[in-house]
């Protein structure tokens, strides 16, 4: 079995301190008081931090992270790259490197992953598709450049003024939409990635098709029998860490095998090792733009902020879920000005700018976890939620039975998670494994993977993040059989009017996101995400909603110990 993550030495009265010190109100008005309290509340458990990396955890962990983080950034960025001709993947490779070396080393919440995301793609290439068309255009980096320091002096005043707190307003209800829409968005992705297989040869585009679903379906193989009760636990793990790695290389392989390989598929776009897009010099000399597009880039840094406000922090609220067994403090406050560091840096080196990504900083969490048998109590949890009932389909009363007693042995027999291994060592050697991948060798070892194969990994990643959204969830109840449903599902207690009426509000503002996504006025969709906040705070709980409908269909995202760093969480039913 596993090694458990060690405890550091007085671990319950640094968190008794880290609680205690972190109490702070909704809106402080010390300047840095939030940045002070998460450096204090994190600085003890630092040296912890890279010893409790010794655990095999790491080695899986820092392998499903790489493939997870690396290779969809590259592809949300082949439209920027050939769309703005400004970026190479060699730019995405590096902004990669840069986000987890700094919060890997400097950050005080480790476990959150931060590359170039879907958003950032979004918003970068329609600024360019705004000012290329304008008179005298500026000069694209340029431009962008500043875009970037404007939204990182807000990051900084942010994290200053403790606005971070405004996070405690952040529930269940704008994670799950917003976690909605960015499995949509990687599900478009894929379809996108193969529609443009068939600009070229068709029997190619035929063939990048059959990759792609040769990855999908490998993965959720691989995934379906980690999750069964065939083979021994450390091989049913085995399938859980590498599956996903494995079906990669495998589809891979697949494109050079045979007639497929007369094919000729699409490849990734490479360049030269450590060489800039046109050659270019690495820094973008900002500070010669002309002074009236400083003023213009003001209003695009604001959208920017609001993108990353939220983006970032619910993906650090996301991998310090409260159905993860944590221990050590986070640090939103500290974080969000690291946040505008690497901002800023991301505009002086023309790089995409990096920030939390979402599903990739759950899943670094989830393969973290270390498993163990459950207390008694656990186990006495999970009986008053297995009773005989739904999950059955047969119609016997002795069926059922019967199905029971095998279940409450299962409960008894299975793992749960135990403890996450909290360290640094797994974000930094994921980041640090995309320098590597950017030497020659790599570069071309990279440069004969097909983009089909991307399109299977989005649609594996996106239909895998669905399954266990909020709102699929929701929308699976609603759909099935009452009568196979179990009686001590919380969902019964809720009219299914309101239900429907909760649903709909988030598919709303999903379909809103969506849509704006896809238009001009795609740098406006960050707006409509962050709306999300005061919906749910201020006009949802005057709808006609009970007090225990709405605590059965929303919830704080983290653990109260997580909150303390936002002052304590503030779910409002």
């Amino acid at each position: 079995m596993e090694e458990q993550a060690r405890e550091s030495p007085g671990s319950s009265t640094l968190l008794q301190d880290a609680a205690t010190t972190r109490r702070t109100p909704s809106f402080v008005p010390k300047l840095g008081a939030g940045i002070i309290s998460d450096i204090r509340a994190r600085a003890p458990w630092y040296f912890s931090d890279w010893t409790d990396a010794w655990n095999y955890r790491v080695i899986p962990a820092t392998a499903l992270i790489f493939f997870a983080n690396v290779l969809p950034g590259i592809a949300f960025s082949l439209d920027l790259i050939e769309t703005t001709q400004q970026y190479t993947v060699t730019e995405v490779l590096i902004s990669s490197f840069m986000a987890a070396f700094v919060f890997s080393v400097f950050g005080a919440q480790p476990l959150t992953i931060a590359g170039v995301t879907g958003p950032i793609t979004v918003f970068n290439r329609t600024i360019y598709d705004i000012i290329h068309k304008q008179p005298n255009a500026p000069n694209y980096l340029q431009f962008v450049g500043w875009v970037y320091l404007w939204a990182a002096i807000i990051h900084w005043v942010t994290a200053i003024l403790n606005w971070c707190n405004f996070v405690r307003y952040v529930t269940l209800f704008s994670c799950d939409t917003f976690g909605f829409y960015v499995s949509w968005v990687y599900l478009q992705y894929g379809v996108q990635v193969i529609a443009r297989q068939f600009s070229g040869d068709f029997e190619g585009a035929l063939v990048g098709i059959t990759l792609a679903l040769l990855m999908l379906v490998t993965s959720f193989l691989f995934q379906c029998l980690s999750e069964t009760t065939l083979f021994h636990r450390h091989i049913r793990r085995f399938f859980s860490d590498y599956g996903m790695p494995i079906s990669l290389i495998a589809a891979s392989s697949m494109a050079y095998w045979g007639r497929f390989n007369a094919s000729n598929p699409s490849t990734l776009p490479v360049g030269g090792a450590f060489q800039a897009a046109n050659g270019r010099t690495w820094l973008v000399k900002f500070w010669e733009l002309d002074g009236k597009w400083v003023g213009i880039a003001l209003p695009f840094g604001i959208t920017l902020w609001i993108l990353f406000f939220f983006d970032h922090n619910v993906s650090s609220l996301i991998a310090q879920g409260s159905q993860f067994p944590l221990r050590k403090p986070p640090g939103f406050h500290y974080d969000f000005f690291l946040l505008g560091i690497t901002t800023f840096m991301a505009g002086l080196l023309g790089l995409p700018a990096p920030n939390g990504l979402i599903p990739q900083a759950p899943i670094h969490t989830t393969s973290l976890l270390v498993m163990g048998k459950p207390s008694q109590k656990d186990i006495d949890e999970e009986e008053q939620i297995t009773k005989p009932s739904s999950q059955s389909g047969y119609d016997s009363n002795g069926a059922v039975i019967k199905m029971e007693k095998s279940s409450d042995y299962s409960v008894g027999q299975r793992e749960a998670p135990i403890a996450v291994v909290e360290q640094r060592v797994s974000n930094l050697a994921q980041g640090s494994l995309c320098l590597v991948l950017l030497t020659g060798p790599f570069l071309h070892i990279l440069g004969l993977v097909p983009r089909a194969v991307l399109a299977g990994l989005f649609w594996f990643m996106g239909a895998n993040a669905l399954k266990g959204n909020g709102i699929t969830i929701k929308l699976l109840y609603l759909i099935r059989d009452k009568t196979l449903t179990s009686p001590d599902e919380p969902l019964r207690k809720v009219r299914k009017s309101r239900l429907l009426m909760f649903v709909t509000i988030q598919l709303v503002a999903f379909g809103a996101t969506f849509v704006l996504t896809q238009s001009i006025a795609a740098l406006g969709f960050p707006v409509i995400i962050l709306l999300l906040v005061p919906l749910r705070a201020y006009i949802i709980p005057r709808l006609p909603f009970t007090q225990e409908e709405l605590s059965i269909l929303d919830g704080p995202t983290a653990s109260p110990f997580t909150m303390e760093s936002v002052g304590g969480s503030l779910h409002t039913a």
